[in-house]
């Protein structure tokens, strides 16, 4: 009998050898719980991780319906256009007369000057050389005197004639009355289409166009 065999025992239920017989332990029912529950939880991760990952590309529901190309972009109500300001009465040309005096050494510049004003619809007055205090002192195109009330009137009317002159207003009272004094800079005033398009602009300013963003 083998010292395995416990007292008592014999026949079939002998054992024989030297070795124990090995014995499996059991396993633990909440371990094969918490084995299912990681599982599932893993797997439905995994598959809220894949449906974000098709959303992105795929521009979601919302993109989906829009069509191909759709963006995830919620257009802003659109403004209208906003209006434009209200524009001041402004003298016409006609209203203006121009004293047209030379600032330069330059002879002849005051007549052939105050002629092309007048095809351009301007009134003239007096045609000669400027005063000593702007003779040979006025560095631009032009210096354009008028009165404080001509500021916002006449002068940027006459303005639009000589691009680059100077507005400055003087002591007189009447303001339809203004000087054109040519600087020595000078050398023409600006082409007739470029004058028209800057007096309409500045007699009929348009609206400014509303831009619709997301």
């Amino acid at each position: 009998m083998s010292m395995l065999t416990p007292p008592g025992m014999g026949g079939k239920y002998r054992i024989t050898g030297d070795k124990y017989p090995r014995m499996r332990r059991g396993r633990s029912r909440p371990r094969i719980v918490l084995a299912v529950v990681a599982s599932v939880a893993a797997v439905g991760v995994i598959g809220w991780g894949s449906f974000q990952l098709v959303d992105v590309f795929t521009g979601g529901d919302k993109a989906n319906a829009a069509g191909p190309g759709a963006t995830h972009c919620t257009p802003k109500p659109r403004t209208s256009a906003t209006p434009a300001p209200t524009a001041k009465k402004l003298p016409a040309p006609g209203g203006i007369t121009v004293n047209v005096l030379n600032a330069t050494p330059r002879g002849g510049l005051a007549k052939k000057t105050a002629d092309e004003l007048k095809k351009r619809g301007f009134r003239i007055g007096e045609v000669g050389n400027a005063t000593k205090e702007y003779d040979k002192k006025v560095k631009g195109t032009g210096l354009l005197l008028g009165a404080p009330a001509a500021t916002d009137a006449a002068l940027p009317v006459l303005g639009t004639q000589l691009a680059g002159a100077e507005l400055k207003a003087d002591a007189r009272d009447k303001a339809t009355e203004v000087d054109l004094i040519i600087g020595t800079a000078f050398k023409e005033l600006s082409p007739r289409a470029a004058a028209d398009k800057s007096l309409a602009a500045l007699t009929h300013p348009k609206p400014t166009p509303s831009r619709s963003s997301c």
